[in-house]
Parts: C-alpha cells; structure tokens; sequence
C-alpha cells in the first residue's frame, strides 16, 4: 500500500508528541532537538480518590482533552499546524483504552495534514528524555531505566541501537514503590509519597539489596515482601512502626543498587556519560546519589528535568525525532498495545 504522505528527511524536523498510555494526556512540539512547548492534562487528582488508576475514567479524560492539548502545544509553540513534519505518539506500552484516544487522534491528525505517523514505544521515549537535557548529548552511553513497568540497565550504542546490560526478574522499582506506599498507608501515587516520609525517617532497618550477583539480575518482589514482614512483625508484637524510618529503608534498598549497578556498567563499557529516565528518576534521592557517584566516578551524569522523567508528550517527541531520522514511520493500520518488548522501537 502506498504511503499516504510524501516526505524528504530533513534535519531539524517539526515534530507533534502525543502521550496518553495512562492518566495523562499530553502534547509537545520540537524543532530539531529544541523544545517549542509541552502540554499536559491530567487526571491523577481523580484518580487518586480511588487509589490508582481506573482505566475508564482515564480513557474518558483523554477523550476531552486531546484536542484541546493538542491545540495548546501548538500555539505555545508558536507555530501553524502546517509546519509539522511527523506526527509520533504512543501505542504501546499502556493501558488499552487510553492508548487508543491518542493513536487514533495522532492518525487522523498525520493524514489531515499529509504527513508520516511515527508509532513511539513509550518506554523508548523514556530513554530519549535525556536529549532534551543535552542538545549535545550522542551516544555511546549507559542509560538506567526506572519506571512503573521496567527497570533497567542499557548499554547506549547509537540513537536506535542498544544493548540491555540487565533487568528486573519480577517488580519494576517503580511498582515496588506503589506497594510499599500501600503497605504504609500512604495515598497514590505511591513514589512521591514515600520520598516525602522518607526525609522525615532514618535508613537504619536493614532491607534486602536484591541484586542477583554478577548477571545484573534486579529482583524487587523480596524487597517488598521484606516491607511487609518487617511491619506485620511489629504489629504483633504490639511495637510501633516508624513509617518514615521503613520508607527511607525502603528507599535506600531500592535505589542505591541501582546506582551502584549503572555506574559499574559505565565503567566495564568504558563510557564517559550516564543518562537515566522514568519516572523513579524523579525522585530526589536516587538523583543525588546517582550525581555522588557519577562524580566521584569522573563520569559525566546527563538527568532530564523531574517533569520530562515522569510521563509527558515531550519524550515521544524527541524519540520521534530519532524513529523519524531513521526512516520508521508506521501504516494507519498501526494498533496499540498494552504490552511490547522493550526493544520494540516501533512496528515492522
């Protein structure tokens, strides 16, 4: 089938991102590697009354908002919708429902205009995060990878190519976090949360580092099961439970592995540059440990800022802007799915 645009590459492309694997609706425009504008609707204060994300109501939300969004990101970018040259949005991975609102906008808005649809897998755009922070920034480089559904370790070999070093058997760090947040009572979302309580507590309950040895294997289902053991245990022995003591414990067990883990990996790749994204990557203490260590290391640490590591449409974006580089636009007949391996960059 003929593709329903026509297009010649060009170097500093105009380019829509659209995100809406989950609770947020979000659209961004970038010129090159400059970002114009990044909008972003959400429905996690709704969301937050039931205790986690209800798929339906945010389907529905994303419904509302995308066009409105999307017509914000344009004009705060200062632009006519003429001027785009790809559309990228996200198709997988996410919640079903939601996934479909933005894919089928992004189709629709990509055929109006004549122009290709770039098809972003959402923990792509995780990693691509880090160009926003460094215009400059080119591979080769480690990457770690924390969100609520991956956790990894990367070996950055160019724009499209990479090599995963290591991952998590079971439990993201981000997932652990929700159920750590549970366990302590705290309300969703569970990770700012327990980063809150944590800097009321002291790190001194001493939590499993769960990392298999030398395979770079993370395991974070005995961490959490260690939470809850640890609380249960004082509850039935009529013992307090210093909540801000187990989230800093907590805390400390499940980053500072991380930290470790990517800057050995830095060093056995021989790179001079770390970059991470997700939106564990937001939290304040594994950022400043992750800069302790980097330092101390002499390697150069690139952090996009906290609101492009949790999810936004500026990520897709710039991970559009290397799938568009590439070549690899997608067919209208492209679908969303809930689940795609991690080194999925788009579809065949």
């Amino acid at each position: 089938m003929r593709p329903f645009y026509q297009t010649t590459i060009k170097q500093d492309p105009v380019i829509l991102g659209i995100e809406s694997s989950c609770d947020e609706t979000a659209a961004a425009i970038i010129r090159g590697r400059k970002l114009l504008s990044n909008e972003i609707v959400s429905s996690a204060s709704t969301q937050a009354l039931y205790g986690g994300v209800v798929p339906e109501i945010a389907s529905r939300v994303h419904a509302v908002a995308i066009d409105e969004v999307v017509e914000r990101a344009i004009r705060a970018a200062g632009i006519e919708k003429e001027e785009i040259d790809a559309v990228a949005v996200t198709y997988g991975a996410g919640l079903l429902g939601s996934l479909l609102v933005g894919l089928s906008f992004a189709k629709a808005f990509a055929y109006t205009l004549g122009v290709p649809l770039i098809a972003v897998n959402h923990i792509r755009g995780h990693l691509a995060a880090a160009y926003l922070d460094d215009e400059t920034l080119k591979p080769p480089f480690v990457s770690l990878l924390a969100s609520g559904g991956h956790t990894a370790v990367l070996y950055t070999k160019t724009e499209t190519e990479f090599e995963l070093v290591g991952s998590t058997l079971d439990d993201a760090a981000g997932e652990a976090f929700d159920k750590c947040a549970r366990v302590l009572s705290l309300p969703y979302p569970g990770g700012p949360n327990i980063e809150r309580l944590a800097k009321e507590g002291k790190p001194c309950i001493s939590f499993p580092k769960m990392c298999k040895g030398g395979e770079m294997r993370f395991s974070y289902s005995g961490l959490k099961t260690a939470v809850i053991n640890y609380c249960h245990t004082k509850e039935q022995k009529g013992e307090p439970v210093i909540r801000a003591d187990v989230a800093a414990s907590f805390q400390s067990a499940a980053l500072d592995v991380l930290v470790e883990k990517t800057v050995e990996t830095a060093r056995k790749k021989g790179v001079a540059t770390v970059t991470a994204g997700g939106g564990v990557v937001a939290n304040g203490y594994l950022r400043e440990r992750l800069k302790s260590a980097c330092d101390q290391a002499g390697i150069r640490l690139v952090l996009p800022e906290k609101k492009y590591c949790t999810d936004n449409a500026a990520m897709i974006a710039s991970e559009g802007r290397i799938q568009y580089m590439a070549g690899n636009f997608a067919p209208l007949s492209v679908n969303a799915k809930a689940q795609i391996p991690l080194k999925d960059r788009s579809i065949s």
